[in-house]
């Protein structure tokens, strides 16, 4: 046992002066850690909506260690749609998305963690769910590119777009998760 207690001394792991470089050392850690968050924009559609999958979609975020740090249910105007879908202003399908992103609530969500904006996209699968791999939501839980439940940013920037777009600053919450330590390894 004294072995024990000698080699937590000398890792500063025991109360008193030896404590604050190990607490210093923690400190550090996890301001790095915090600098390699991301955040990414992630809607529920109007049919994820009105089928009952916001549970479903947000408990698989939850369930890889991603934080929620802002939530609203808003149902968008189409003049708000085309300005989301502005990128795709010229396919022959823009018009019939932006009246379906109107058409009813969306779920808007920003998310953050490590790598989010891409590994939220291998969580959400491929557009069109026919192409999805099981266990992604659209690979489970959708049928047809018109209906495929979800939007996920594509890209670092672009998630910055669309979360500048769909949320005012002062909606975004900061705080520490206290699952961050057993998603991320850092104690």
């Amino acid at each position: 046992m004294g072995g024990l207690v000698l080699e937590c001394a000398n890792r500063g792991w025991l109360s008193g002066a030896l404590a604050l470089p190990a607490a210093a050392y923690m400190l550090q850690e996890q301001e790095a850690h915090a600098a390699e968050l991301e955040r990414t924009f992630i809607a529920i559609k109007p049919d994820g909506v009105q089928r009952g999958l916001i549970s479903e979609i947000i408990s698989r975020f939850e369930r890889k260690g991603f934080k929620l740090v802002a939530i609203k249910i808003v149902k968008p105007s189409k003049e708000f749609a085309q300005k989301h879908y502005h990128d795709l202003k010229d396919r022959p399908f823009f018009n019939g998305l932006c009246d379906f992103l109107s058409s009813g609530p969306v779920i808007a969500m920003v998310w953050e963690g490590e790598g989010v904006v891409k590994y939220g996209r291998k969580l959400i699968g491929a557009t069109d769910p026919q192409k999805s791999e099981p266990g992604t939501i659209r690979g489970d839980l959708a049928v047809v590119v018109g209906r495929n439940i979800i939007h996920g940013s594509d890209a670092p920037d672009t998630a910055k777009d669309e979360i500048n777009l769909w949320f005012k600053p002062e909606d975004l919450v900061n705080y520490t998760s206290n699952a961050e330590k057993w998603v991320y390894g850092v104690n």
